[in-house]
């Protein structure tokens, strides 16, 4: 039995953690592997680590993980670690050393766009770090102007938020990003692509998401009819072309992350899709409109 031959459907290795020589525990019975692992608990401890579909340097990443984010370790070997993702399930490699293993829970979260760790209170201190908008964050007193951590060092505390408070606008947060630079596999306001950006967007309004845009498009929200005028859409409708994403902003312009801009622009949607389907291989048109339920958990 191999990987595709589980019970019911194929197993989508991006989200189970599976490979010739090892199988995550819940697994067993559903693959084939010479062994099974439950796995150890970690966090990331660098402001965001890429996660690659294998063990080196040169491969492009699949997606990141950000500061304080939990994962679960299954094997270690060479520097580097087989991990999966506690949020969103996504399964791969990351160096060893971007991990932590000292059991510490993130209270908060960042929910400006960016912010820095200090070595000390003190705003003129060199930062050791950048953390973006989203990075999980354990709290251990708030002094003033500052919010000291149980993992060492200080940040701002204007710019967290506890992990419980959620935006009230996805929307609003991707628009936030509107000038990043696109990257491939990344999710941070240092660079993003078009399912990273919505991922990061419902996720700071308390949204579940997955990672990849066939994942959103198959499990997010309910279909739209794809009006030939695009008539009748609204803010927080996704609009989905083969490999791609995109966010009504409101009935006409829409905000998305592309290798066309190379950033996040807001453009109308009419505009998006004629040079879509002129300039993508094949001529690709939009496949589905998607609408989420509500714009924020706390709505």
């Amino acid at each position: 039995m191999t990987a595709s031959e589980g019970v019911g459907t194929p197993l989508d290795r991006r989200r189970n953690a599976w490979r010739e020589d090892l199988a995550a525990s819940e697994l067993e019975g559903i693959v084939a592997a010479p062994r099974f692992a439950e796995g150890r608990p970690a966090r990331v401890r660098w402001s965001a680590v890429a996660l690659r579909r294998t063990p080196a340097p040169s491969v492009s990443f699949e997606t990141e993980a950000l500061f304080g984010e939990r994962v679960t370790v299954f094997d270690e070997a060479a520097g580097w670690a087989w991990i999966q993702l506690a949020r969103d399930r996504y399964v791969g490699y990351v160096p060893h050393d971007a991990l932590a293993f000292d059991g510490v829970e993130p209270t908060h979260r960042v929910q400006a766009l960016g912010t820095f760790l200090y070595p000390e209170p003190d705003i003129k201190s060199p930062p050791a770090q950048h953390l973006s908008l989203g990075a999980g964050l354990a709290v251990e007193t708030v002094d003033g102007s500052f919010a000291k951590l149980a993992t060492g060092g200080f940040v701002i505390a204007r710019h967290i938020v506890e992990r419980t408070r959620f935006a009230r606008d996805f929307v609003d947060i991707a628009e936030r990003f509107i000038g990043t630079p696109y990257l491939w596999g990344g999710r941070s306001r240092l660079g993003l692509d078009c399912s990273g950006l919505v991922q990061i967007a419902m996720e700071a309004a308390g949204l579940e998401c997955p990672r990849d845009s066939d994942m959103q498009e198959a499990e997010l929200g309910s279909a739209v009819l794809v009006p030939a005028d695009f008539e009748g859409l609204e803010r927080g409708d996704l609009v989905f072309w083969p490999g791609h994403v995109s966010v009504m902003v409101d009935a006409v312009m829409m905000v998305h992350a592309n290798a066309f801009h190379m950033s996040v622009v807001v453009e109308p949607l009419r505009t998006a899709a004629d040079r879509i389907a002129r300039l993508a291989s094949g001529g690709s048109r939009i496949r589905s409109i998607k609408r989420p339920g509500a714009l924020s958990a706390a709505q």
